[in-house]
């Protein structure tokens, strides 16, 4: 049997790196806690948020066993990894991440067929991939770069009669689309976890299984008490979504720097270095931003009394 992915929070984890630009295991280790003290359901690792095209495979490989070793029991581990051009690449290293023992490997729609390329040569190559990997479940991420390939209800349904798929991360940002892929894998056991702060709610009523965005890397907390409360207390759902939508105008600004700006404003021991742009662009003006960002967000959570 392919295992159910849980619904909840799953935050698009971070690489913390040294001032020597080498991965800081210390600094993940620290971030699984703060990630897991916060209530998430589940980590999805090895992402765009974790510069994953910035990686070594070598790094890919030795970050993922750290989360899987790190990461306490009942949190789940989907992971990614999937940055190779050709399809025989993406199918070694999709078998070697899977053997760390992560709970679902997630695909990336646009490594699978160029942005002219149709649906079929996309499926074609999936299906292969697919039959190339041990009985484990699946996941589908439509990540932004190198360019953001969507998918639509004919895709779904297909990926559907494969019987492997379990976790879908939507970056479609539209609720009438939601609605329609929603649909399209009703009864299959896939799980579709929104990434757009503005929808979360909204989503959920719909059917999405949860939250999957750059913003869990700043108040998971928010997303996790929004699920939580949803059907109990909708005004107070609906008071953390109106907070949610409105703070993630900070993907905007320098992602993942600020993030990381964030994290260290809560006693994180984490730099803003990146591999993906410079922690120069996080200017002063910007780093007061993200002060007053951090703390009107503590003001917040204290004033509705949400404890971690």
């Amino acid at each position: 049997m392919i295992q159910q992915i849980p619904d909840g929070v799953y935050p698009t984890m971070l690489t913390p790196f040294t001032l020597d630009n080498r991965v800081d295991y210390p600094a993940l280790e620290k971030l699984i806690q703060w990630y897991c003290e916060r209530g998430v359901q589940g980590l999805f690792a090895i992402c765009q948020s974790s510069e994953i095209f910035y990686l070594s495979l070598a790094e890919r490989l030795e970050i993922l066993d750290f989360v899987i070793k790190h990461t306490p029991k009942g949190v789940t581990v989907v992971a990614s990894g999937h940055t190779a051009e050709d399809l025989p690449t993406q199918i070694d290293e999709a078998n070697r991440l899977i053997e760390k023992g992560v709970d679902a490997y997630v695909f990336i729609t646009n490594r699978f067929a160029a942005a002219e390329e149709s649906d079929d040569v996309f499926l074609s190559r999936m299906e292969k991939a697919v039959s190339a990997l041990p009985e484990i479940a699946l996941g589908v991420y439509e990540c932004p770069y190198p360019y953001k390939r969507l998918l639509n209800p004919y895709v779904l349904s297909r990926m559907a009669q494969m019987e492997r798929f379990r976790f879908i991360k939507d970056t479609c940002c539209d609720l009438t689309q939601i609605e329609s892929r929603l649909a399209a894998v009703q009864g299959s056991g896939i799980k579709i976890f929104n990434a757009n702060c503005a929808t979360v709610l909204d989503s959920m009523a719909l059917g999405c299984a949860g939250f999957s965005g750059v913003m869990a890397n700043f108040h998971p907390e928010i997303y996790v008490e929004m699920l939580r409360c949803r059907t109990t207390d909708p005004r107070r759902a609906q008071l953390l979504q109106n907070f949610a939508g409105f703070a993630s105008m900070a993907e905007c600004q320098v992602y993942p720097v600020n993030a990381k700006y964030y994290l260290s404003l809560d006693g994180l021991p984490i730099t803003t270095g990146t591999r993906s742009r410079s922690d120069a662009e996080l200017t002063e003006s910007r780093k007061a931003e993200i002060r007053q960002m951090y703390a009107f967000t503590k003001a917040f959570e204290q004033q509705i009394g949400l404890k971690l």
